[in-house]
């Protein structure tokens, strides 16, 4: 049986180098296909090809339409990488308003084992709603993996050398 992951990115700086977390991915044996938050898909816009090529899959950032098909097959593992302190809020308190959060949401009540790794500095981490809304995942079912350095301190987050096998180990 194909294990296929959604790995699902938000706009942070990570998401700059996503490409290389989709081959880390590829290289363990996952069939990726790879959803992208708007914001993160917009850094993406002239290259959203090549994403595509890579994973063999289309790259999704918006729900599809009542009369589209369901392009992607279904999902074996979902990876929320890089979270941010906005989508760790949002989808905690069930805002659903972009697909990179509503199939995860939905994904974890499911069945299907969903990790995520936020990236963001302490003084976004600082705010009270962050350390809930990582605690009300956490409670769902969701693996929370902080790689090294995270949360990392104001403007100086690695995110070149993000640790993407962190999430992909706690899928394994």
């Amino acid at each position: 049986m194909t294990k296929v992951l959604y790995f699902i990115a938000c706009a942070a700086g990570p998401a700059q180098y996503v490409d290389q977390g989709v081959r880390r991915a590829r290289a363990a044996g996952w069939d990726v296909c790879l959803i992208l938050t708007p914001s993160a898909a917009r850094w993406w816009e002239s290259r959203l090809p090549d994403l595509a090529e890579l994973t063999g899959h289309p790259v999704r950032s918006r729900y599809k339409l009542p009369w589209e098909k369901d392009v992607l097959p279904k999902a074996t593992a979902m990876l929320v990488a890089p979270l941010t302190t906005t989508s760790a809020c949002k989808w905690a308190a069930g805002i659903t308003d972009t697909v990179a959060l509503g199939i995860p949401a939905e994904g974890v009540h499911l069945g299907v084992p969903v990790a995520a790794m936020p990236f963001w500095s302490t003084a976004l981490g600082a705010q009270p709603a962050v350390e809930r809304a990582v605690g009300t995942l956490h409670e769902q079912g969701v693996r929370i993996v902080f790689g090294a350095g995270e949360p990392h301190p104001p403007k100086q987050g690695n995110t070149a050398e993000f640790p993407w096998g962190d999430g992909l180990a706690a899928l394994a």
